[in-house]
């Protein structure tokens, strides 16, 4: 079981028609991380990339939408992460993997069950922390769904940005597979909130996060800022470009 302390990150970019045999390569890697007891796994679907080949999908575009990236992330100890490499070298021909040191501040099951005026201009560069707060959708914290709570939280306590991602594929703790199914309802699929901030700032909304993620994963990275724009308050704040600390 994965617990408080220093932990890795396993990331697997990949094309979400991808195959390994007869099946798409997400779910084949998803059944092995199952069956080598790694805590849990999430597969995010982008909206929007190009690869190699330089050719731009979007999900904007029907014709354009069939062959977007995958991102596939797994946080565990070292020794499980290394248990499971093999197998992925195996299983993903073409894509990209990644793996950095990490640190869990809060990973928790529950037993038995499943806008502001911005403030001044800010200027992030150079070394930061990476903050990850993956939840189940269906969370909830005072009526509203945790993420969204989560994330106004962030705001009132003047966090540079936040991103949230819904996923396509993923199980947690209790070991339950759940799949993003053509018009389905919401379910319990993961949903990861990526915050970057300066190290001063992601260490007061943790004692935060603390209280609100009953169940879930907390984990926070060292990484370098390389670039930080702003936009008009009208229209949102720019993503933080980052340089993830180690690379396979």
């Amino acid at each position: 079981m994965l617990t408080k302390g220093p932990a890795r990150k396993l990331t697997i970019y990949i094309d979400e028609t991808d195959k390994f045999g007869h099946k798409p390569v997400y779910e084949v890697l998803v059944d092995i991380f199952y069956k080598k007891n790694i805590t849990g796994v999430s597969v995010f679907r982008g909206i929007e990339g190009f690869g190699a080949n330089k050719v731009i999908h979007t999900a904007k575009v029907l014709e354009l939408s069939l062959n977007l990236p995958l991102k596939i992330e797994v946080i565990d100890t070292e020794e499980m992460i290394d248990k499971v490499l093999p197998d992925v070298y195996h299983v993903v021909e073409n894509g990209l993997i990644e793996i950095s040191d990490t640190n869990v501040l809060k990973c928790s099951s529950k037993a038995g069950e499943k806008p502001k005026e911005g403030g001044k201009h800010m200027k992030l560069e150079g070394k930061a922390k990476m903050l990850r707060i993956i939840v189940s959708e269906d969370d909830k914290w005072e009526g509203e769904p945790l993420y969204e709570a989560i994330v106004k939280r962030l705001i009132t306590t003047d966090i540079a940005g936040a991103t949230v991602y819904k996923a396509l594929a993923g199980y947690g703790p209790h070991h339950r597979f759940h799949k993003k199914r053509f018009l389905s309802p919401a379910g319990e699929l993961p949903v990861m909130i990526s915050v970057v901030d300066t190290a001063d700032k992601i260490n007061k909304i943790i004692p935060i996060l603390d209280d609100m993620v009953n169940e879930g994963i907390v984990v926070l990275s060292d990484v370098d800022v390389i670039k930080y724009t702003h936009r008009d308050a009208t229209t949102g704040d720019a993503i933080p470009v980052i340089a993830a600390p180690e690379f396979i």
